[in-house]
């Protein structure tokens, strides 16, 4: 028996490291590299002696879906911000109500509005007096940490389609 008929075992148990090791980090690259070494490994086993081929197929089978899963991840999780996709944090405030919790002061008028149960610097949107505790306003837009905002007559009524009135229960 050659030295080579049982590199297939080494290939499984390099493939089997690299798996398990994909767990515990988080570039997504170790995976491949594991699969890339178990179709070594399959190859050794299927007859495949010569370890310069075996090695060819890690390398084109690593590095093929290292590159595949890069496409993909790029094409589909990357993320560009369009008008139909999913705001979430800061990026959702602008449209949002609040409540002004600390009225305007200073030359600037700066302010404190809280919006979603966080309190943020702000201040009035071009055209607008100062802001007084209590005023409802809609965040216009956020510039570094604070908001610009304008007054609204009244607060939507969120609850009022959702909630069944006295008669209809």
């Amino acid at each position: 028996m050659s030295d080579f008929t049982w590199t297939w075992i080494l290939w499984t148990v390099l493939g089997l490291i690299l798996v398990v090791a994909e767990v515990f980090s988080s570039g997504f690259v170790l995976l491949w590299f594991g699969i890339g070494a178990l179709a070594a490994a399959l190859a050794g086993l299927l007859g495949v002696d010569n370890l310069g081929l075996q090695f060819l197929i890690f390398a084109a089978v690593s590095v093929g879906l290292t590159a595949a899963s890069r496409t993909i991840f790029k094409q589909y999780f990357a993320l560009h911000p369009t008008r139909s996709s999913l705001r979430t944090g800061a990026e959702a405030l602008p449209g949002k109500i609040g409540t002004v919790v600390s009225s305007s002061r200073g030359a600037l008028h700066e302010g404190a509005v809280k919006v979603y149960g966080s309190t943020w610097t702000a201040y009035p949107a071009e055209g607008e007096e100062p802001l007084e505790a209590g005023d409802c306003v809609r965040v216009e837009r956020m510039e570094g940490a604070s908001l610009y905002v304008r007054r609204v007559d009244q607060e939507p009524d969120w609850r009022a389609k959702a909630l069944p009135s006295k008669e209809e229960a």
